[in-house]
């Protein structure tokens, strides 16, 4: 661990201790009525908010080593929302314009926070595939073609992206279970979560089972893809960070069974925690219902549920 990161403990933080808090998110482990050993990490601790804190950070201190980041310049992503908030945060620390595009599905609160930390924001109709010239991939891909020095991480194609979990969430999972971990799930998006960590745990342990969460209308999940409005999930791009031989399966969900779970970690287990936690839980508890006492479930919460409240906890508890 960080030092004092956990504890809070009283100090003077300058702005690269901030970035130095990223990671090291504690491991709960869930009062579930079902047989396996059953724990959330609580990713939505990190400080900008969400697990992609790590991807952003690694992205664009590879770039800076790389000089495809120079001093001064403009990071500019497609995102439905966390990675932009993360690059918003340390692009602000570390003196770079940011510009980020989303699709309209993105939450109001997402947006918000990311003009908070002074990035341009534009958002773009949510098309049912990244190929599409009105999208937010497209839009940021022309952005950075017409600004001078501009940089996208492209964290659907970088495999940097991967690597970051590899490095950093994958030897955290193991060493904070002990080595028990015998599943592990989290939502699908760009994969580099589930590739990461999934390569990391099979070198552990080839038997561990990766599980990815999708939206069951993604490219990747449905034969007539259509957009969809989780966020955090939706297999869309597959590109050299999707390493499939390291996922064991790809569960899918909709809409409305992942907004449901959601509310329900609120109003039954007291965890204030975002849409793909949600459906992280619903998957992993169905996956339990297979289990034994003997296994141990890691679930990611990658971020928090404060980040949709207008569009998930405006509706009536189920």
């Amino acid at each position: 661990m960080h030092g004092c990161a956990r504890a809070r403990c009283v100090t003077s933080m300058s702005d690269k201790m901030t970035l130095s808090l990223i990671g090291n998110t504690p491991l709960v482990k869930l009062d579930v009525d079902v047989k396996p050993s059953v724990y959330a990490k609580f990713e939505f601790l990190n400080p900008g908010g969400s697990i992609k804190d790590r991807s952003a950070l690694y992205m664009v201190e590879d770039a800076e080593r790389k000089g495809l980041l120079q001093p001064g310049g403009t990071i500019v992503e497609a995102t439905s929302g966390n990675q932009g908030i993360a690059l918003a945060m340390i692009g602000k620390i570390k003196g770079y314009r940011v510009i980020i595009t989303v699709p309209n599905r993105t939450s109001i609160e997402k947006v918000a926070i990311l003009k908070a930390y002074g990035a341009e924001v534009y958002v773009c109709p949510n098309a049912a595939s990244h190929h599409d010239p009105e999208g937010y991939v497209a839009k940021a891909q022309a952005l950075t073609k017409q600004i001078p020095g501009a940089f996208m991480p492209d964290q659907y194609v970088n495999p940097v992206n991967a690597d970051a979990y590899y490095r950093s969430l994958g030897p955290e999972i193991w060493q904070q279970t002990e080595g028990r971990v015998t599943h592990f799930v989290a939502g699908a998006g760009t994969c580099g979560t589930i590739s990461g960590v999934g390569k990391y745990l099979k070198e552990q342990n080839a038997s561990i089972h990766i599980t990815g969460v999708d939206a069951a209308t993604s490219f990747f999940s449905s034969k007539d893809p259509k957009p969809y409005n989780v966020e955090g999930l939706g297999i869309d791009i597959i590109s050299d960070v999707f390493n499939q031989q390291v996922v064991d399966s790809i569960a899918t969900i909709s809409d409305d069974d992942a907004f449901s779970a959601t509310r329900k970690l609120a109003y039954k287990y007291g965890i204030m925690a975002g849409i793909s936690s949600g459906a992280a839980m619903h998957v992993g508890m169905e996956l339990a219902q297979g289990l034994t006492e003997k296994d141990v479930m890691v679930l990611i919460f990658a971020d928090s549920g404060r980040a949709y409240l207008s569009k998930v906890f405006n509706q009536e508890k189920i």
